[in-house]
């Protein structure tokens, strides 16, 4: 199956050219001129991968970035007029996958857009861990109880991967807010409660996978 390029950049020179190219590669291109029409066509299209301009009129690219992170972990390669080191750090920070400057070869671009893919693709295989039932899909932040999606917030999702990930051990509630909410959220520990309880609730079946230990916080445990 072709993949989908959506590439959002305000020159219809360049859209051209790389339309040309990846055209001739096997790629679908879908174009946007600005960071409005891009996003929509992001919103309601299959997207597999984004060539996003930083510099563009009305919505900027990393406005753009900024909108895709927060529902998507979608590749995506920055193109930018501007070589500083520190646009690019930014970029990078912002979520991006890569970067490159114009003017840049299309070929060369072509090279990075494929080894994007094939990586996230290998990540997507080798992403999913099943706990005796439970599905925890990190690339697609996915979860499923035998093989039925169920529906978590962002902030659970995390919850339930970093449990998870540290299966067997008894993690600390300071442990826990720490790593999941971040060393400068100024909650209480009470937050940590709060989530596992609703987590417990959504997980069903499972939720004795997440074990209360006394007098310290919390331990994930699949059933075998």
């Amino acid at each position: 199956m072709k993949k989908n390029i959506l590439v959002i950049e305000d020159e219809t020179r360049i859209r051209f050219l790389l339309r040309d190219y990846f055209f001739k590669e096997g790629f679908n291109i879908i174009e946007a001129s600005d960071g409005d029409e891009g996003i929509n066509y992001f919103m309601n299209s299959k997207v597999d991968l984004v060539i996003l301009d930083i510099m563009m009129p009305r919505v900027d690219g990393i406005t753009v970035l900024e909108m895709i992170r927060k529902v998507s972990k979608v590749p995506v390669i920055l193109l930018t007029a501007k070589g500083q080191e520190e646009d690019k750090l930014f970029g990078y920070e912002m979520g991006a996958d890569d970067y490159m400057t114009k003017p840049f070869s299309p070929k060369v671009l072509v090279a990075k857009v494929k080894a994007l893919l094939k990586r996230t693709s290998e990540e997507s295989f080798s992403s999913e861990n099943d706990y005796n039932g439970l599905t925890i899909n990190k690339l697609s932040h996915e979860v499923k109880i035998n093989n039925e999606i169920i529906n978590l917030s962002p902030k659970e999702f995390e919850l339930l991967s970093y449990l998870a990930d540290n299966e067997g051990i008894a993690l600390s509630r300071d442990n826990i807010l720490d790593n999941v909410w971040g060393l400068d959220y100024y909650g209480d520990l009470r937050t940590v409660d709060t989530n596992i309880k609703r987590l417990r609730e959504k997980l069903g079946e499972k939720s004795t996978y997440i074990i209360t230990v006394r007098g310290s916080g919390y331990r994930f445990e699949a059933k075998k």
